[in-house]
């Protein structure tokens, strides 16, 4: 007799579905680049017709946007709880950028330089990158802040310049992250370079950022 499978087709629900094809344009994204996450690409990775993937999505640029917020903001919220775990602020800032610039988050940098380029003609997109790049200045303006309260950092303008100092910090750590995705500058150590610049920024001895 011809083989049957007698096992119970296991139907998903619309929230399961949409749940499995997030989780796949996250899994694609890491490992290729969001510019990977396609119709075809999604629908391979879930083990389903490329149709379904259109009957859960209201459009791929949403579903890239999406799945942009969702690495990146998950990435804010591990980095601010390590630093959160430091008493001081230059403690605090010395973990964001060991953390962010010693080379094991390549995979998101990636997400973050194509959002950058795909953001051009993905207005969905554009939106999501500056939403989050708003978060990661707010999050890096408050340490700063907290440092001159606590009197750790010194500077001219005072609090009023925490936003600007908050916003070069921020340019200067996605700089050095996108470099070395092309490996540009012989593997400089980039915490290095960015700390001896805040340390000019905050008034403070480089020796301080460890």
């Amino acid at each position: 007799m011809a083989g049957t499978s007698t096992s119970p087709r296991v139907r998903r629900s619309p929230a399961q579905r949409r749940a499995e094809l997030s989780a796949t344009a996250r899994s694609i994204a890491l490992d290729q680049g969001l510019a990977a996450i396609t119709v075809r690409a999604v629908a391979s990775g879930m083990g389903v017709a490329p149709g379904l993937v259109g009957h859960y999505t209201s459009s791929m640029d949403e579903l890239v946007a999406d799945t942009f917020a969702e690495i990146v903001a998950a990435e804010l919220r591990d980095v601010a709880a390590l630093a959160e775990a430091q008493d001081a602020a230059v403690a605090r800032l010395r973990h964001v950028l060991d953390t962010l610039l010693d080379g094991s988050r390549d995979d998101i940098t990636l997400v973050w330089v194509q959002a950058w380029a795909l953001g051009v003609r993905n207005e969905a997109l554009a939106a999501r990158v500056r939403e989050q790049m708003d978060a990661w200045q707010r999050m890096l303006e408050a340490e700063i802040v907290r440092g001159l309260e606590a009197g750790e950092f010194t500077v001219a303008g005072g609090p009023a310049d925490a936003a600007a100092i908050a916003w070069h910090l921020l340019a200067m750590i996605d700089g050095l992250n996108a470099h070395s995705l092309v490996r540009w500058g012989q593997h400089p150590d980039r915490a290095a370079l960015a700390k001896r610049s805040l340390a000019g920024l905050l008034g403070v001895d480089p020796a301080a950022f460890g």
